[in-house]
């Protein structure tokens, strides 16, 4: 899949992610802040991954993760700083969101500051519902 939004190029090519990119802003994140390295590389690798591009430079991501059936869970979406604002966020929620692939699919994200967006593509406030269990880890 390959869209083109104003100059920016938003596609699901694996290959094209600049991985050390999405380590840098997700090292950064207030969600992916914790995670390793390693397992930030693998995430990527073992998911539907998005990148957008401007000039070849990757200014944007997320990631998709799905049983390809019933459910998807939206995650480690972003864009950089200096592209936020020119609704390149909203172009690629709203392609994801909007692909046969998930369309008749449950879609379930987490967001701690980012509800007005995904509301504008069918995400509902859900509080009572869903439960989450965090890393445990072992220690050693």
């Amino acid at each position: 899949m390959e869209v083109f939004f104003k100059e920016y190029q938003i596609t699901d090519d694996k290959e094209k992610i600049n991985r050390q990119v999405v380590l840098d802003y997700l090292a950064q994140s207030y969600w992916a802040n914790r995670r390793t390295p390693e397992r930030i590389l693998k995430s990527i690798d073992n998911s539907h991954s998005y990148g957008v591009y401007h000039n070849e430079k990757q200014i944007g991501f997320a990631r998709v993760v799905t049983d390809e059936a019933t459910v998807y869970y939206l995650c480690d979406v972003f864009v950089i700083k200096e592209y936020q604002g020119q609704g390149i966020g909203k172009k690629l929620i709203e392609i994801i969101t909007k692909s046969e692939e998930y369309e008749w699919m449950t879609g379930i994200l987490g967001t701690l500051d980012a509800h007005g967006l995904y509301e504008q593509y069918g995400f509902e406030r859900d509080s009572e519902r869903f439960m989450r269990r965090i890393p445990q880890g072992r220690e050693t």
